[in-house]
């Protein structure tokens, strides 16, 4: 078992990994802005007091806030950094017409969803490169070994038989098996399977294993309880690269998806959600790991990042873009004040969750444990 990377590490792997997705996300919002012709006020990687920034000729404000947990980009005529509409009476002409809410709701639209577009474009050209330097992951979905006692075992599942499907959803690599079962720990799933050219069909209920990874963290999954008869990794035509990393992409978008959705259904525990503190211990541990190991996790939280912002909650982009579809269909934009009472509840929501996380990350770090000892 690995020892837990020392705090210096976890601090600057942190700003490693988050830095460059704000960044890539802002930017994103920026430079469709620009564009359009939408001017920027502000450009901030971080909240809080400025620790360090400059102006350019076009008037932006580029700075690094002391707090880097997310940026803004504040266009003309906006309010806040949560690109609430302001008063744009005091504004001269020429910034009226370079104002972000002077624009039409469409070039708004496009404006507010290119930056979590910007962090899903990020993964998949991660995803490509990994794909050019390693090949893809395309273990064929062909049993290998079948884990004694498990529920693959049970519903008399052998060696050699080619998984084609669970609880519905086709999979055509091992790696596709092995993602949709490891999300549902206990659940009844369909399996079915093709044997000497015969498609079957069985009903069974899925392991529940504990698993212990290389620092010592535990993590409940679901098990078939079958290994596949070889991990292989094909190479990928350049042409392909683009189109097929964009294809894994969104099958980890929709794991997200399957996980949320789990969460709120309540089959399983908010305890697994993770914050800003879970993710520097993250981002630390696989530093540790390598250059490959970290460029993934980052991957992965570029695609969190995207996800997440598409939320259709007020304060995030995805809040603005469920504004700007109202504005569209009753063609008219929604009431400042039904705006403003919506960012007030979105604001709550966000601080709970992020207090929500917080108390889940610390208590993953065994804090309450040791509290519980100590007044005991």
């Amino acid at each position: 078992m690995l020892s837990q990377p020392p705090v210096w590490l976890i601090l600057i792997a942190f700003v490693c990994a988050l830095g460059p997705l704000v960044f890539i996300h802002e930017l994103g919002h920026y430079l469709v802005a620009r564009w359009f012709g939408v001017g920027a006020e502000t450009f901030s990687i971080g909240f809080g007091r400025e620790i360090g920034g400059w102006t350019d000729k076009r008037g932006t404000r580029w700075k690094v806030g002391w707090l880097p947990l997310g940026g803004y980009v504040k266009f003309i005529g906006d309010e806040h950094a949560a690109s609430a509409p302001g008063d744009i009476s005091n504004l001269s002409l020429e910034d009226r017409e370079r104002s972000f809410h002077h624009r039409p709701v469409w070039q708004r639209f496009l404006i507010v969803l290119a930056g979590p577009v910007s962090n899903f474009l990020l993964a998949i050209l991660i995803f490509a490169v990994f794909f050019a330097t390693f090949g893809a992951p395309r273990s064929p979905p062909i049993v290998g070994e079948v884990q004694p006692g498990s529920a693959a075992a049970v519903a008399q599942i052998q060696p050699g038989d080619r998984i084609m499907s669970i609880g519905g959803r086709e999979t055509p690599t091992f790696e596709d098996l092995r993602s949709f079962a490891v999300l549902r720990p206990g659940e009844k799933v369909t399996v079915q399977y093709e044997r000497a050219q015969q498609v079957r069909e069985v009903r069974l209920t899925l392991g529940t294993d504990i698993e212990k990874d290389r620092f010592g963290q535990t993590f409940k999954r679901g098990l078939l309880g079958v290994s596949p008869a070889g991990i292989v990794f094909e190479p990928v035509p350049p042409l392909r690269l683009i189109p097929d990393a964009t294809v894994y992409v969104v099958r980890l978008t929709q794991t997200m998806l399957d996980a949320l959705w789990q969460i709120i259904t309540g089959r399983r525990s908010v305890k697994e959600l993770g914050g800003p503190l879970k993710i520097a211990q993250v981002a630390g541990q696989q530093a540790t790991l390598g250059l490959v190991a970290f460029v993934s996790l980052v991957a992965l939280l570029s695609i969190n990042l995207g996800f997440i912002n598409l939320l259709p909650v007020p304060m995030l982009d995805g809040g603005h873009l469920l504004f700007y579809g109202i504005e569209a269909v009753q063609r008219r934009p929604v009431s400042p004040r039904a705006q403003d009472w919506a960012f007030r509840g979105g604001l709550a929501f966000i601080l709970a969750l992020l207090l929500l996380t917080t108390v889940n990350d610390l208590g993953s770090f065994g804090v309450w444990e040791r509290l519980g000892r100590l007044i005991g």
